[in-house]
């Protein structure tokens, strides 16, 4: 990999501080004194971190196609580079889709999902049961509904099976199309406790109660991927953050993000040292109107193009190939500019530098002011599709702070 990717990959593994510019460093500490493939698995290392990945995927497209239906939400909750749409749109910030596991020559209707993979940590937002439900050929004509009920197994060992009733549903006879269950009781405690899951029992029958000897619910070995039984999981891992343009800024005061008046006149007021007087008449001092040229382009937002087949990830992500996270570049210097973005704190600082009116204040930071989500739709190492949310990601806005 060229020198460019790897870093493109240190700016991005601490998140929203490495759109910053990178702060020299120490010599025995810099990229360039070790060598190219240590400090790029290092960075992978830590850019693995950052995208929540215990472990990686082994490379798993074009051989498995996901859910149509994960890719629908996909589609709903982000723009084709990954942007989150608008916030609140993804219930929690993790969805994932377990297929079902239990495939049965006798057509036996259990429904098993191992989800083993769903951390502790995690809080339980809303399970689904995803079954399709199939037209019955061979059903006297005087039949016009079903009665569908959705069992927890108590034991799987043993015959016949017990169970705990969780939902229980009259639907048309001569319906086909998919039916979600509700199980997000049930399943949080088998996300607490994994040896109590034995899967679900889904029993048809007609309103009498006679039993449909008929492969009413989509239960056959040989199902189409199209109509494959999922169980579907809306989880919150507490990654979530407060969506603002000001949480994502490190080490500053929240005081310091009152932002200037709109008013191009609105005066700053400083207190004036008696050793330099007239200090603040520009107008009276070449010298002093040279401080302010600035000699590199002000604060604004520049491309920074991340593709996962770079750093070798292509091939078990579905969504999106890589994407934008942009980064922040350019000179705060006074005089700030009113497209700058600039606080009144930021303001205050660049006339301090300007002036030397303490030796040890520098310019302010061209650093993200406003940063989005981004979205990603991949393969977890149980071959399971996964929709995650990551904050702060993508910088939207530069400014001076």
């Amino acid at each position: 990999m060229c020198t460019s990717s790897i870093c493109l990959l240190v700016l991005l593994i601490c998140g929203p501080v490495a759109l910053l510019p990178l702060s020299p460093k120490k010599k025995k500490d810099s990229l360039e004194d070790r060598s190219a493939p240590a400090a790029l698995s290092e960075a992978i290392q830590k850019l693995q971190k950052v995208f929540d990945f215990e472990e990686l995927p082994h490379n798993i497209l074009p051989a498995k196609k996901p859910p149509q239906f994960m890719l629908e939400l996909y589609s709903r909750v982000a723009d084709a580079d990954g942007s989150t749409k608008a916030h609140g749109l993804l219930q929690g910030n993790v969805v994932r889709s377990f297929e079902n596991k239990v495939h049965s020559e006798s057509g036996e209707p259990i429904f098993f999902f191992n989800i083993s993979s769903v951390g502790n940590n995690e809080k339980m937002l809303n399970a689904e049961l995803r079954v399709f439900k199939r037209k019955p050929l061979r059903i006297a004509s005087r039949h016009h509904f079903c009665k569908v009920d959705v069992y927890e197994v108590l034991d799987s060992s043993t015959r016949p099976w017990r169970g705990n009733l969780i939902s229980s549903r009259l639907l048309p006879l001569h319906y086909q199309g998919w039916e979600m269950f509700n199980v997000t009781q049930t399943v949080s405690k088998w996300v607490g406790d994994n040896k109590t899951n034995h899967g679900f029992l889904i029993l048809s029958t007609f309103p009498s109660g006679n039993i449909l000897d008929t492969d009413l619910l989509s239960l056959a070995k040989h199902q189409p991927d199209s109509k494959k039984s999922y169980l579907v999981l809306f989880s919150d891992d507490g990654r979530r953050g407060v969506p603002s343009s000001l949480t994502s800024l490190p080490n500053t005061k929240e005081a310091d993000f009152y932002t200037l008046s709109s008013e191009p006149s609105s005066p700053v007021f400083l207190p004036i040292s008696p050793n330099i007087p007239e200090v603040l008449d520009l107008s009276k001092s070449r010298k002093i109107r040279d401080v302010f040229i600035e000699k590199d382009p002000p604060c604004q937002r520049k491309s920074l193009y991340v593709d996962f087949e770079d750093i070798g990830w292509a091939g078990w992500i579905i969504s999106p190939r890589g994407y934008n996270a942009y980064h922040c570049k350019g000179s705060c210097l006074f005089p700030l500019g009113q497209g700058l973005g600039a606080t009144n704190h930021a303001t205050v600082q660049s006339i301090v530098h300007a002036l030397k009116l303490n030796k040890d204040i520098e310019t302010p930071c061209c650093v993200p002011d406003q940063l989005n989500s981004i979205n990603l739709l991949y393969f977890d190492d149980e071959e399971n599709v996964v929709l995650k949310q990551y904050n702060d990601m993508v910088a939207v806005s530069c400014g001076c702070h």
